[in-house]
């Protein structure tokens, strides 16, 4: 069967065998799909996704990693990409363009505390970056010497790049592709359902948080330069920390000058209900890091937000031959790219226009009870989640927590997909505990989409 979607002419056949014959997909078994047939998307609009065969879903993953957050089908960013690509679509990031000023500009006013933006491409790019920030003031500020190691959360992800996965708390995302960098330095996650500690909260003295202190002193103060953290953990298991963990993490890193690095490459543009994951919490990171929503993934773009002091540190004088060497030494091709900057710049008009922030903070409330009016069914074992980004982690036993097995899981996340919906999952990095459905929906949202959501996965349940 021939068929035009867009642009593109195609024969669906030739293209379900094409995709087998010549594509890697991300993060699959493909052996499971020798003789079956993988999924392929053609269309979206709104928060609906068509695929190849014609059948719709309601898609609550955001494009599948989170990143599609104000809908499918935004002519209105695609207008603006093709405006700016028209009349220049790219020069290196070493001068400037005017939509990366505009939109540098729209960030730190956004950012009440930092300075300077530096562009890239992706998420993991963003992370390296500071990761690189940090290293290379060890080597030549006086008041940072020898300050390289860097901390990070277990569950937390950070990218798929070495110096990324360095730093990743996912056991099974880093599995058989080392060695990894020296200098990162793992400390428990902030689960309280399993709570590293077997403690309980609020009578747990934040434990995991208190933690981070032990490891500074453990590795010496005088070595360690950065604790990296997503405000909420995501492909970890949707982690929120409770209110106390951040001031007391902040009040640490402050006490031995190490930089806080917060990752909002998933939380950041509205997905907890405010702006940015760390805004949920009294905390003032040093650097801030951003890729998916920046530009809606209309466009690929990411972003590394710094203090001004940072930024200071770099200002050298390449007259003088001690200092020649000490600016940002780094580039990001892609950081170049003025048609993504132009989407980024319309993806946050719509933001504010659209009043996407309290959309997320209402329908996040209310997907959030949603999901918790299932916690009595079987299987369900802990809901958690702030926005619109909700998590439920499902288990055999309630009472000894051990979880069901990938294989159930699957057959779970089918039959939610049967219903016409589509959700996401913890995928290859929790050893023995990938059994978590995460739910991110597009930030435009409503009540009828919640409402779909919540009773595929409760008939998901039923059938299972």
């Amino acid at each position: 069967m021939d068929v035009k979607t867009g642009g593109l002419n195609y024969n669906v056949e030739e293209m379900v065998q094409g995709d087998r014959d010549y594509v890697w997909h991300h993060i699959k078994p493909h052996k499971l799909f020798q003789k079956s047939e993988q999924m392929i998307v053609v269309e979206g609009d709104g928060l609906t996704v068509k695929d190849i065969r014609g059948r719709e879903y309601l898609d609550a993953t955001s494009g599948g990693v989170w990143g599609v957050i104000v809908g499918f089908g935004r002519e209105s960013i695609a207008r603006a990409v093709y405006e700016q690509l028209k009349i220049m679509p790219y020069f290196a990031g070493t001068v400037g363009n005017i939509p990366s000023i505009k939109y540098a500009k729209k960030l730190i006013e956004r950012l009440p505390g930092l300075g300077k933006v530096f562009f890239s491409n992706s998420g993991s790019e963003a992370n390296e970056k500071a990761f690189k920030i940090v290293r290379q003031l060890a080597t030549f500020d006086a008041t940072r010497k020898g300050k390289r190691k860097i901390l990070f959360r277990d569950r937390d992800y950070h990218g798929t790049t070495f110096g990324a996965l360095s730093a990743t708390g996912q056991h099974e995302r880093r599995q058989d592709f080392g060695p990894f960098l020296d200098g990162f330095m793992g400390f428990p996650h902030a689960l309280c359902y399993r709570c590293a500690f077997g403690k309980s909260y609020p009578d747990c003295n934040i434990d995991c948080a208190r933690c981070v202190e032990e490891t500074i002193l453990k590795e010496g103060p005088e070595t360690v330069g950065a604790c990296i953290v997503e405000p909420i953990t995501a492909g970890g298991g949707i982690i929120p920390p409770v209110k106390e963990y951040y001031p007391i993490l902040q009040k640490i890193c402050n006490k031995y000058d190490v930089y806080l690095i917060m990752d909002e490459v998933v939380c950041g543009f509205g997905r907890t209900g405010t702006f940015w994951g760390f805004q949920q919490y009294d905390v003032q990171p040093d650097m801030v890091t951003m890729a998916k929503g920046v530009a809606a993934s209309y466009m690929p773009l990411s972003v590394t937000a710094v203090k001004n002091e940072i930024y200071d540190k770099f200002l050298c004088d390449p007259g003088v031959d001690a200092e020649r060497m000490n600016y940002f030494r780094d580039i990001s091709t892609y950081g170049g790219c003025a048609g993504a900057m132009s989407a980024a710049l319309e993806t946050i008009r719509i933001i504010e226009d659209e009043n996407l922030l309290e959309n997320s903070r209402a329908m996040g409330a209310y997907l959030l009870d949603g999901l918790q009016s299932l916690s009595d069914m079987p299987l369900v074992g802990d809901v958690r989640g702030c926005g619109l980004f909700c998590g439920v982690e499902f288990v055999k036993d309630k009472k000894t927590k051990q979880a069901i097995s990938e294989g159930e899981m699957a057959r779970l996340m089918a039959n939610v997909a049967a219903e016409g919906v589509l959700v996401g999952k913890t995928t290859s990095s929790l050893p023995g505990n990938n059994t978590i459905m995460n739910f991110a929906p597009a930030l435009i949202a409503t009540k009828n989409d919640i409402d779909r959501i919540v009773a595929a996965v409760k008939a998901g349940i039923e059938k299972f």
